[in-house]
C-alpha cells in the first residue's frame, strides 16, 4: 500500500510544496497554499486505455518534423451550430473541453442536450451531482431522446473508467469535476491533488482512445474556474457559459481553444424547453416602437469576431438631490463618466447636475469601445429631448479630447447595420479612405469630433 503523505498546493496553480510557504514560487500568488493529505499509487501500476492484445502501452518515439504526415482533423458535429461555431466547427476526436459557468446558469442542461441530439454516436453521460431518475426528468422537459445515450450516476473514477472500457462509447460526458475522486489520492473530492489527477486520467483517456470528452467545472465566487488552475493547461478547450440568470439570454464563449479561434461566441435563449439557439442576435436585441423615442440609440458592436446591433438606453435629468446618481447596467460605469465628463466639457452641456441612467438592452454586458458614440448619441439625445431616426447606428470610440477615433473592425459593423435594413451610419471620419473605395447600399456618415456628431445628426 502506498504511504500516506501530507502535501501544500497553491490553489492558484497546483504547485506542490513539502511545507507551507506565504508566497508561491511558481504563480507569485500570495496565502494560496492549502493542506491535502496524499497517496501516490506506484508508479510501475501505470493505467493504460489501449485496446491493443494485452493492454500494453506503447512508448513513444521521437519523430522528426518533416516526417509527420499532416491530416485534416474530422470534426464531430454536435448539431448546434452555435456549439460548432464556438468549438471552432465541431467537435475534434481525442479532445479534453471544459465547460465552466455560474450555478444554475445551464451548463448541465446545454451538456445533455449536445448528449442527446448527437443521435449518430454511443455517449456515455456521467453524473456525480444527480440521480438517473432527476436526469430523466430533464430530458422528459427538453422534450428529447436518443437511445444511444447511456446514463451512468458514480463518483469513484476508477469505476467510470472500467464501465468505459465495457462500454466503448464514442462520446463522454462528465458532470462535474468537483465531484470525482480517484482512490490513489487519498482526499476529498473536489481537492486540488483530486481535480489535478482526474483531468489527468480523462485526458490520457482521451488521447488514447481519440474519444472526445466533456467535462463541467464548478465557478468560485470571483468568477474562475473552482480547482487549481492547471486544470485549465491540461483541457484542450476551455468555454465559458455567461448570462443574467434573470435575463433569458445566454453567451457560450471560447477562452482557450487549441483547435480554433477563441474570439468566437455562441448565442442561447434559455426557455421552458431548454436551450435555444440565436442565429442572429442583432434582431432580438433591438427593439421596434411605433414612434421614435428620446434617449435611444443604436450601436454596432463586436463580441469576438461576430458583429451584432444593439440597442442602448439612456435617461439624464435634474438631480433631486445634492449628488447626481451614476447608475449602468451592462456597461462600465467608469467608462461612463468619462463619456459624460467629454460631454460636458467640449459640448458645454451641464451633465454633473443630472442623473444619469444607462442600459443595455437584453441584460447583455459589452466592453467594446465602438459603442461609445452610440453611449453618447444616446445621452445627448436624452439630455436635449430629441430623438434619434430610426434608421440610424453608430460605430466609434470616443477620445478624452473628445476625437471620434475608428471603432475596430468597421467594415463588418457596417455589413451588419446594412444586412437588417439601416439606411445610415455614423463612423470615425478616419477611415473614411478606406471605406469610399466601395459602394454600399447604407449611407456611411463621417465625424471626426464630437461637436460634428451634434451638428450633423441633433441640427
Amino acid at each position: 500500500m502506498a504511504k500516506t503523505k501530507t502535501a501544500f498546493f497553491c490553489s492558484s496553480c497546483g504547485n506542490e510544496s513539502p511545507k507551507w510557504l506565504g508566497r508561491c514560487p511558481a504563480c507569485g500568488e500570495w496565502n494560496t497554499y492549502v493542506e491535502e493529505v496524499t497517496a501516490r499509487e506506484p508508479k510501475g501500476n501505470r493505467v493504460s486505455f489501449s485496446t491493443r492484445p494485452g493492454g500494453r502501452h506503447e512508448a513513444a518515439r521521437p519523430v522528426v518534423l518533416s516526417e509527420i504526415e499532416q491530416t485534416d482533423l474530422l470534426r464531430i458535429d454536435m448539431h448546434y451550430a452555435e456549439v460548432n461555431r464556438v468549438l471552432g466547427g465541431g467537435l475534434v476526436p481525442g479532445s479534453l473541453v471544459l465547460l465552466g459557468g455560474e450555478p444554475g446558469i445551464g451548463k448541465s442542461t446545454l451538456s445533455l442536450q449536445l448528449a442527446l441530439q448527437a443521435k449518430s454516436l454511443k455517449i456515455l453521460y456521467v453524473s456525480g451531482e444527480e440521480s438517473p431518475q432527476q436526469i430523466k426528468i430533464r430530458a422528459e422537459r427538453l422534450q428529447e431522446r436518443n437511445d444511444n445515450c447511456f446514463i451512468l450516476s458514480e463518483t469513484s473514477l476508477e469505476a467510470i473508467l472500467d464501465q468505459m472500457r465495457r462500454l466503448n462509447p464514442q462520446m463522454v460526458v462528465i458532470d462535474s469535476i468537483q465531484t470525482l475522486y480517484t482512490e490513489s489520492i487519498d482526499s476529498s473530492p473536489g481537492g486540488i491533488a483530486q481535480i489535478r489527477e482526474c483531468a489527468a486520467l480523462l485526458l490520457r483517456y482521451a488521447k488514447e482512445t481519440l474519444t472526445p470528452v466533456f467535462i463541467i467545472g464548478h465557478i468560485t465566487k470571483d468568477g474562475t474556474i473552482a480547482g487549481p488552475k492547471i486544470l485549465e493547461h491540461i483541457v484542450d478547450v476551455v468555454l465559458q457559459f455567461e448570462g443574467d440568470p434573470n435575463n433569458i439570454y445566454r453567451l457560450l464563449r471560447s477562452i482557450k481553444n487549441r483547435f480554433g479561434a477563441t474570439s468566437e461566441i455562441g448565442v442561447f435563449e434559455m426557455r421552458n424547453e431548454g436551450l435555444v439557439e440565436v442565429a442572429n442576435p442583432s434582431e432580438i436585441l433591438l427593439s421596434h416602437y411605433d414612434e421614435p423615442l428620446s434617449g435611444i440609440a443604436v450601436g454596432a458592436t463586436i463580441d469576438g469576431v461576430r458583429p451584432y446591433l444593439i440597442e442602448t438606453q439612456a435617461l439624464a435629468g435634474g438631480s433631486a438631490y445634492g449628488t447626481p446618481q451614476r447608475t449602468a447596467t451592462g456597461f462600465d460605469i467608469k467608462r461612463l463618466s468619462m463619456l459624460l465628463a467629454v460631454i460636458e466639457k467640449h459640448l458645454n452641456i451641464r451633465m454633473s447636475a443630472k442623473d444619469v441612467f444607462l442600459n443595455i438592452a437584453g441584460g447583455f454586458k459589452v466592453s467594446d469601445p465602438g459603442l461609445d458614440m452610440a453611449v453618447v448619441a444616446a445621452l445627448l439625445s436624452s439630455a436635449l429631448d430629441v430623438p434619434i431616426a430610426p434608421d440610424l447606428c453608430f460605430a466609434g470610440e470616443i477620445g478624452l479630447s473628445g476625437e471620434v477615433r475608428p471603432a475596430s473592425r468597421t467594415e463588418a459593423r457596417i455589413g451588419e447595420a446594412s444586412r437588417l435594413g439601416f439606411k445610415k451610419i455614423v463612423v470615425s471620419s478616419y477611415v473614411r479612405k478606406a471605406l469610399e473605395k466601395r459602394s454600399r447600399p447604407i449611407e456611411i456618415i463621417y465625424v471626426g469630433r464630437v461637436e460634428e456628431l451634434v451638428r450633423k445628426i441633433f441640427s
